[in-house]
């Protein structure tokens, strides 16, 4: 075989095994149901440093692993944690997440994809830009608007030229409003007389978030008239 076919193999490979077998075991379902929200208040209430732990652990392992939601773990924070500190814990988890899935798509993928897309000019001007100028504009319209799944980004853009650090940190700064957005809901959600407020946090964070997506997709241009990507993988 092809050595610039290998590490993609396997790495096809490993994800449709992974796939599988969480069909097969529900691994993705028992952590969704891990403690119940209920279980969640109860251990944050006695440990609040063990229920951090498991929390992040779980939620790295979910969204690496087995390609869950991220919006299952903003909800769990929301619920556990409260509005502030469910936020900070989700940001944190979702990053280290998000770039080991980075570094697991630059070393299986980037090799041999790379040539492959840079056949396209467009594609190649937004992705392998020198400055990563347009890399950080997709990032934040990749983070902000929600019809972009979110674990096949973090795999993606391990193909890019954007460096390691500067995904997290823009990973991260771009997460804050859509993070902040569900677990305030869900936080607002099991609250007992403040509803109202919750209601309007929401409501505001809605608004940003709508808005900054659709600025920055306008802005960041991504697909000009004159693109030719059709002819990227040929």
């Amino acid at each position: 075989m092809n050595s610039e076919f290998v590490k993609p193999t396997i790495f096809v490979l490993l994800v449709a095994t992974t796939l599988v077998l969480n069909a097969v075991f529900g691994w993705s379902t028992n952590l969704e149901n891990l403690f119940g929200v209920d279980g969640w208040q109860t251990i944050v209430q006695d440990n609040l440093p063990l229920a951090i732990c498991v929390y992040m652990a779980v939620t790295i392992v979910g969204s690496v692993v087995l390609f869950m939601p991220g919006i299952v773990f903003a909800i769990v924070a929301g619920v556990a944690f409260g509005p502030v500190l469910g936020t900070i814990l989700c940001l944190i988890a979702a990053t280290i997440g998000a770039s080991l899935s980075f570094l697991v798509g630059r070393f299986f993928l980037k090799d041999s994809l790379k040539p492959r897309i840079e056949r396209s000019a467009t594609l190649k001007r937004f992705l392998f830009d020198d400055a990563n100028q347009n890399s950080v504009y997709m990032l934040a319209v990749t983070r902000l608007v929600p019809v972009f799944p979110y674990n096949l980004q973090n795999f993606a853009y391990g193909i890019t030229n954007i460096g390691f650090w500067p995904y997290t940190f823009w990973s991260f700064v771009f997460m804050i409003p859509g993070t902040a957005l569900y677990t305030v809901a869900a936080a607002g959600f099991v609250a007992q007389g403040q509803v109202g407020y919750y209601i309007a946090a929401v409501a505001i964070l809605a608004i940003l978030v709508t808005g900054l997506g659709v600025y920055l997709k306008k802005r960041s241009n991504l697909v000009p008239e004159d693109d030719d990507h059709s002819e990227a993988l040929l």
